[in-house]
């Protein structure tokens, strides 16, 4: 039986996982995808195989899983029962590594503890993601834990690039541009060398089009610019996020509305974004089929802003060779990626109606000056080949411990 690597994305109310295993030349294979939602009010678990066969989908009472905890005994048991033992290492997904975690790094202890600093900077993940490192460390402390974060990627920028304009303790303190998505567009940079090589060294603007969205500026596969700041709030619009806007509408809520900073921390994570906007929905989808204007007007926004940016990334740059859409919107929504085609005419950029309605790989036409793709991410392949070089290394390290 091939060892594998369990790759977990916690959430308040639910745990999404994929387990890889581990084949010839360390080639990873998926085995599993699947999650446990509804913890403490209906907790659910299913998961499909490799092949989409459904694996497991079973129930249970809010008493029997009421906690992250219980969740995460019910995992364990299935994937005992399904593999036959326990995999050689888990993954996490971590939102915020702030300015010190800039590879992934063998949990702790002490790392659980370094990365609580980081809370206050994404409230809604980061005790999510960290909540199961410290049952697993409490429960099974010889299981190889690894952190993987979506800042990492983004820590090359130059100084410039990370800095606001505001007095250097500030800085010192770790208030700077962090960028997040970075696991999904470390796995775009690699991804374009093999479908798209004529742009991958060139300089390519990718946007994570999701519930969560941001851009990124890569050069020769290397981050140098991101639409997201300090927090996940910065940057485009997204579902329920305001992205980019002026910071003195915090003061105004604060004075004049006589808002609770909990209360803005809840109205700027929860009630803004495509959902403020249309308030209709969050979900473009629902926006997509709706016919009221405030849906359309929440949609304009939305690719207008895109549009925006890829000038702004386009300048770091120094120009574009490419336009990489990807994450779930970015995948799946024709219309909007030939909305934000449309705005940016001006940079040459033409879809192949054809090839768009199809989502294919290059939706670019013939003559188009910027080659567009829709490249499809996968962030937990990403942190699973993350985990095991971590665990090759902590093997390497061990044998040479032992001819020492």
């Amino acid at each position: 039986m091939a060892e594998t690597i369990l790759v977990v994305n916690a959430g308040s109310s639910s745990i999404k996982f994929q387990l890889f295993a581990i084949g010839q030349g360390d080639q990873l294979d998926r085995r599993l995808k699947g999650q446990i939602e509804g913890i403490g009010t209906r907790p659910r678990l299913s998961a499909r195989d490799a092949n989409g066969a459904s694996a497991v989908d079973e129930s249970w009472s809010p008493d029997e899983v009421g906690e992250l905890s219980d969740a995460l005994d019910r995992l364990v048991v299935f994937l005992r029962n399904y593999v036959g033992r326990l995999p050689v290492a888990i993954s996490h997904r971590v939102v915020h590594g702030g300015p010190d975690f800039v590879e992934p790094t063998t949990v702790t202890a002490r790392i659980i503890d370094r990365l609580q600093r980081f809370i206050p900077f994404a409230p809604l993940h980061q005790p999510n993601n960290l909540a199961p490192m410290k049952i697993v460390l409490e429960r099974q402390p010889q299981l190889l834990q690894v952190a993987c974060f979506d800042t990492a990627f983004h820590r090359g920028h130059p100084e410039i690039a990370d800095r606001y304009a505001i007095p250097e303790n500030l800085y010192r303190e770790g208030v700077r541009r962090y960028g997040f998505h970075g696991l999904s567009y470390e796995y775009i940079a690699m991804r374009l060398r093999e479908v798209a090589p004529e742009i991958a060294d060139g300089g390519v603007v990718a946007a994570h089009l999701g519930s969560g969205a941001s851009m990124c500026a890569l050069s020769a596969g290397k981050s140098i610019e991101s639409t997201m700041g300090f927090t996940a709030l910065d940057g485009l619009p997204m579902g329920t996020r305001p992205g980019q806007m002026d910071a003195g509408i915090v003061l105004y809520l604060i004075n004049e509305k006589g808002m609770t900073t909990k209360e803005v921390e809840h109205f700027l994570y929860h009630d803004c974004g495509l959902k403020g906007l249309s308030g209709i929905s969050n979900d473009v989808r629902d926006l997509l089929a709706s016919s009221d204007p405030r849906a359309k007007l929440a949609l304009d926004y939305f690719t207008y802003r895109i549009a925006l940016f890829v000038g702004l990334l386009a300048a770091a740059l120094g120009g574009i060779d490419g336009l990489v859409f990807t994450a779930g919107i970015g995948e799946n929504a024709p219309g909007i990626r030939q909305a934000v085609s449309d705005r940016l005419s001006w940079l040459g950029i033409e879809l192949s109606e054809m090839a768009n309605r199809k989502n294919e790989l290059r939706i670019s036409s013939k003559r188009s000056r910027v080659a567009c793709y829709v490249v499809p991410t996968d962030e937990e392949l990403m942190i699973a080949k993350h985990t095991l070089g971590v665990l090759r290394k902590s093997t390497s390290e061990q044998l040479k411990e032992k001819r020492a």
